[in-house]
């Protein structure tokens, strides 16, 4: 079968960038975090952390536990999409058929003479010449083979730095050592559907046939899969987007009633804004929104359904409706704030629906609001995200909570998300991060000697070990706190 695809995977990438910009930190177990809270999640992991069981969505807390010398360092989404576009310029010296799917992933289509298997390994081999001689910590891991979801595979076998080639004749036995859940495709739940069955290996899933697969995903998707586990080039299937929404943790400076609702002011005025530049332009039909608590079990999910809006001013306003049963709970005591603090937020607007599928008519009553809605954006693109924004979100801006993040699935637009820099308290706000980092970093190593003495426990036996936040659960039908 002739060799289709080459798939380039960036190892470790947003830790590789920090060591490639920090020389100091090379060789070292980092990790990259979206705030410097222990609360919050690792988003990276350099190599040498991995070694320590350290991974993506690892808590901060765990993985100081697990690498009392890990170094963690505040994410720089900006400076990870300048370093992508480099790297990309990189590849397509080499292989000109590249379209990045993500910051780290970039699928190549190979052509012609590029298709035979001596020409494609004589091509990842200058991609990684290329790259490694331009940036002196950053490595990527090429699979090769005849479809994109087997290239991909190929370049999650061998890491760091590998280099991986499965043609038809290395299927279906190259694959048998993998676990199921080392297929793109497959996580947690659709591991249990295929175990539930009787698929429980790799081995077994390739020798299923199509209608077995296609009962057990429950749709035409096990078909999909299945020509997928054979080399066949399978197109993807045209998607809808259902919601647009953003999450954020709370720094500790904005863990209260004002902070919060600056920090929702500003997720929700980033989605309504992508909401307008996507495509043609959407339209959204409902509003949700959840707040987490430090201490607390119960969460704040209040959700509102609407006719179909995209103006930010419409939009807040609803929003700060929907915050007023929290806010009459602080203030009768019901909800003690400075005992169970806010600790994060989301805002996600649903029933996203294209703009173009409505008359003029059904949004003709908020004209007015559209109209400071189109001059919030023109300035905002001219001259930077939050160059204008309402007066709400001053706190978020002034201690820059919920800054630029990078999905999985796809490249932001740097324009939409990127705030403007050039408000006086920038300088500041950077040693302020600086300090809170060497607080943590001491304090985790504190905590983590103090486990290790034979003094760790007190009196009654209890653990000094860094806790793990609340796990949050579903509501009760009645809430204590009343909202």
């Amino acid at each position: 079968m002739t060799l289709r695809c080459l798939f380039v995977d960036f190892n470790s990438y947003f830790a590789s960038v920090e060591q490639e910009d920090e020389p100091t930190l090379r060789g070292r177990p980092i990790a990259v975090a979206p705030v410097m809270t222990e609360s919050t999640c690792c988003i990276a992991a350099s190599i040498e952390a991995k070694t320590f069981g350290i991974r993506t969505g690892t808590p901060v807390w765990e993985a100081r536990e697990r690498c009392p010398e890990l170094l963690v360092v505040p994410a720089r989404p900006a400076r990870y999409l300048q370093a992508h576009t480099q790297l990309m310029a990189a590849i397509a010296d080499c292989v000109p058929h590249g379209t990045p799917e993500s910051i780290d992933e970039v699928p190549c289509w190979l052509i012609g003479r590029e298709c035979q298997r001596d020409n494609a390994i004589a091509i990842a081999h200058s991609i990684k010449r290329r790259i490694a001689s331009e940036f002196a910590a950053i490595r990527c891991s090429i699979g090769i083979a005849p479809n994109k979801f087997l290239a991909k595979t190929a370049s999650d076998m061998q890491k760091p730095d590998g280099l991986v080639v499965l043609e038809r004749h290395d299927l279906p036995h190259a694959l048998h050592a993998l676990e199921l859940r080392d297929l793109c495709g497959i996580g947690a739940s659709m591991e249990a559907r295929l175990r539930a069955a009787g698929i429980d290996s790799v081995e077994e899933l390739c020798a299923s046939p199509k209608d077995r697969l296609r009962a057990a995903w429950g749709s035409v998707e096990g078909e999909r899969f299945w020509m997928q586990l054979r080399g066949i080039d399978v197109p993807m299937r045209a998607t809808q987007r259902g919601s647009i929404g953003h999450s954020h943790v709370l720094g500790p400076e904005l863990r209260n009633l004002d902070g919060m609702r600056a920090v929702l002011f500003k997720l929700l005025a980033k989605a309504a804004m992508r909401l307008r530049n996507e495509d043609d332009g959407y339209l959204a039909r409902g509003l949700q929104l959840h707040v987490r608590f430090v201490g607390l079990d119960e969460r704040f999910s209040p959700a509102v359904d609407f006719a179909p809006i995209d103006d930010t001013p419409s939009l807040l306003h609803l929003l700060a409706k929907m915050l007023k049963p929290l806010e009459r709970a602080a203030a009768s005591g019901r909800w003690n704030v400075k005992r169970h603090p806010p600790l994060s937020v989301a805002a996600t607007l649903t029933g996203v629906e294209l703009r173009s599928k409505r008359s003029g008519e059904l949004i003709a009553t908020t004209r007015k609001r559209q109209s400071i809605t189109q001059v919030l954006d023109k300035v905002n693109r001219q001259f930077g995200n939050n160059a204008l924004y309402v007066a709400a979100m001053l706190p978020a801006i002034e201690h820059d909570a919920a800054p630029m993040r990078i999905p999985f699935a796809h490249l932001p637009d740097v324009k939409l998300e990127e705030d403007v820099r050039t408000h006086a308290h920038a300088a500041e706000l950077v040693r302020l991060r600086e300090r809170q980092f060497k607080v943590l970093a001491e304090a985790s190593h504190k905590q983590a000697q103090a486990q290790r003495s034979p003094r760790a426990s007190g009196p009654s036996g209890a653990s000094s070990r860094i806790r793990m936040p609340p796990r949050i659960v579903p509501p009760s039908p009645q809430l204590g706190l009343g909202f």
